[in-house]
């Protein structure tokens, strides 16, 4: 799906899609910021006493951010429902994917996260003398990345 030109997209068009949350085949939710999207190989440093003062490197455990998914609060309570289940024990997974778009919003690149569950809940901070829109926000932990 990656198609190579000479500017980068922008960071502003985006689709995420949660299997088994919102409507079937339609955006699971209108999110503001998508957040953590990281991977990274742990390392295992080794040394034997024969060896000089040097330390090998050898490669460790793989290991996934954790995904913040941040939107304006509206009412809908599709993406609370699904954070309850985790509350009460019984975390339910989902594939979730977030998809970057050009300016015609047509997809460039599609990220997908593995058995995602969501692992916290932050409720919007309200303040009275403020004007900002309300923000809630999900921290998914999941166990892969891939990137179409």
């Amino acid at each position: 799906m990656a198609v190579q030109r000479d500017d980068p997209y922008g960071a502003f068009n985006f689709l995420v899609e949660v299997d088994g949350v919102g409507d079937p085949g339609a955006p699971s939710g209108a999110f503001t910021e998508v957040s953590g999207l990281s991977s990274e190989v742990g390392v295992i440093e080794y040394r034997t006493g024969a060896e000089d003062l040097g330390v090998r490197k050898l490669p460790g455990l793989k290991a996934f951010g954790d995904v913040t998914l941040a939107r304006g609060v509206t009412g809908d309570l599709d993406f609370w429902n699904w954070a309850k289940t985790a509350l009460d024990g019984a975390v339910q997974r989902a594939t979730v994917a977030i998809t970057l778009l050009d300016e015609a919003r047509n997809p460039v690149m599609r990220w997908r996260l593995r058995r995602a569950w969501v692992r916290g809940y932050v409720g919007p901070r309200l303040n009275a003398r403020g004007n900002c829109v309300a923000i809630e926000r999900l921290v998914l932990a999941h166990e892969g990345l891939e990137l179409d």
